[in-house]
């Protein structure tokens, strides 16, 4: 680990990762208890605010990619930044004068230029990285999200009560200008920030743009183990979906109806608390077991999980199953993170990691829809999360069946390829 903070560019880039999720997070949570405040009649507005973060992915997400692989990558990541820092401002104006629908326009804009920064940055840490360090990075960056979910409510609470919501919007500023700062202040190779050359806005065709948006998907789909693996964003997105609102349900409904409100908000520290754990001990894990082999491992301890949280009595079994669902989740998503990079071509690098997000959404969205479509009158709690624990096994089943055989394939034409170029050379 001590590897990667060696690296300038890799500890600035961590660094710049970490200002922006952390700005962003306390102006998100307390722009939610904001809005749960002072419009408490209205709690509609707290869930049009998440559509707001999530909504844009579905008007740029064709872009991103092509973006990142046709420009340079650390202009775009650091341009992203400071775009967001004056948006910001914006931002600011709008509440100090009260005009809520300027702001969620304000916050569609926002959460669309931050869709640009991270296939950007994912494609630039794996030039700056080497292959053996991917999954470190993997599980570095899964620590940080399993300590933000943990502490994400106590912080925008903090900030809310302590600054308002105009300091910790202007908070969000800082963390992101710090971010953009960060970026701007690595030194990285131009084989790195454009791998496949120059290009001008000016010369860009949106023909161009679909074309390279239709080679992304081409690329995914000639490789069947990276296309197994960008699939399964899909499944977590589903189980994103689904756990969005189950906790709440079934501590209203369940467990807890007098209590919800408290044991509902645990949910997020334990599952932050499992997820810390297991991204901790993810990257040795998955060196030791390899990437095709902890995967469906995950899937399965975690449909396993599944159903024991069906049949939990009391609230504390409940969240102690959580804790440790996160645990057997966060080793698969350092698998995942880790072997993408090695998968895929520097210069094809933006247009694949542009795919995470949408099918990250479509899944949480399909999921919401149908729980809200057809709960409580058509399906009930157990229904929810026995089908939950059925997608996890089918995945489980596939991915057993799949990875470790395209995996071997994988090495196979990797070694006659290795042999090839040694016959050609001699």
């Amino acid at each position: 680990m001590s590897a990667l903070f060696r690296n300038p560019n890799f500890t600035r880039m961590f660094l710049a990762t970490v200002a922006s999720q952390l700005g962003t997070i306390v102006g998100n949570m307390a722009f939610a208890f904001y809005l749960l405040d002072r419009f408490s009649s209205q709690p509609g507005y707290a869930s049009l605010a998440e559509l707001m973060y999530s909504l844009p992915t579905l008007f740029v997400f064709w872009a991103v990619g092509v973006v990142a692989d046709r420009f340079d990558r650390q202009r775009i990541a650091e341009h992203a930044g400071w775009i967001r820092v004056g948006l910001t401002v914006v931002l600011i104006a709008t509440l100090t004068a009260g005009w809520l629908p300027a702001a969620f326009a304000v916050l569609f804009l926002r959460s669309a230029v931050s869709k640009f920064y991270y296939p950007a940055e994912s494609a630039m840490l794996q030039g700056i990285l080497k292959p053996d360090q991917y999954e470190q990075a993997s599980g570095l960056n899964q620590t940080v999200m399993g300590v933000f979910t943990l502490l994400s409510v106590g912080i925008g609470a903090a900030a809310y009560h302590t600054i308002g919501i105009i300091g910790a919007v202007a908070t969000d500023g800082i963390g992101l200008a710090l971010s953009a700062w960060l970026i701007r202040s690595c030194r990285i190779s131009q084989e790195v920030r454009l791998p496949n050359g120059k290009s001008s806005w000016r010369t860009i065709r949106f023909r161009e743009v679909r074309n390279d948006f239709t080679e992304g998907l081409g690329y995914i789909q000639r490789k069947p183990l990276l296309l197994a693996l960008v699939s399964g964003f899909l499944l977590f997105g589903l189980l994103n979906g689904g756990f969005a609102v189950l906790p709440l349900y079934t501590m209203k409904y369940k467990l807890a109806p007098d209590h919800y409100t408290f044991f509902s908000s645990l949910f997020a520290v334990f599952f932050g608390i499992g997820m810390l754990l297991g991204s901790i001990v993810g990257a040795a894990i998955v060196k030791k077991w390899r990437p095709h082999l902890v995967i469906p491992a995950g899937l399965l301890a975690t449909s396993l999980l599944g159903l024991v949280l069906l049949s939990a009595t009391d609230p504390w079994m409940y969240l102690g199953t959580i804790l440790v669902i996160g645990f057997t989740m966060a080793p698969v998503n350092v698998a995942i993170g880790g072997w993408m990079p090695s998968l895929v071509d520097p210069r094809q690098m933006g247009r694949v990691s542009a795919w995470n997000d949408p099918l990250l959404m479509l899944g949480q969205s399909v999921a919401l829809g149908l729980i809200a479509w057809l709960y409580p009158h058509a399906m009930s709690l157990s229904f929810i999360y026995v089908s939950l624990s059925v997608i996890l096994f089918l995945s489980f089943f596939f991915y057993a069946g799949t990875l470790p055989r395209l995996q071997r394939k994988a090495l196979a034409e990797g070694a006659a390829g290795s042999q090839s170029s040694v016959s050609s050379a001699m």
